[in-house]
């Protein structure tokens, strides 16, 4: 998986900018809105699951907890990019 918490952040500004559309009829619109939705509740549980990820890993750090489950290995895409101490 490619997927970092920037191009979570790239999706959100880009749909900031569809929602300003001034050009957008009100059906458009009402697309839109409903996108926005949905996009804002999946990005509400990502961040979340990084936050909860974030955690794990420095109570793991801060334990000398030395290997972590499958899903805190390095490669875990909710933290891509994303340095702990």
């Amino acid at each position: 998986m490619k997927n970092s918490m920037q191009d979570l952040n790239n999706h959100l500004f880009a749909q900031l900018e569809r929602l300003n559309d001034e050009d957008l009829t009100s059906a458009q619109l009402e697309i839109e809105c409903n996108r926005a939705k949905a996009i804002s509740s999946l990005a509400k549980n990502l961040a979340e699951n990084a936050k909860i990820e974030l955690a794990a890993r420095e109570f793991a750090t801060e334990n000398s907890v030395d290997e972590l489950p499958n899903m805190l290995q390095p490669k875990s895409p909710a933290l891509h990019g994303v340095k702990t101490k």
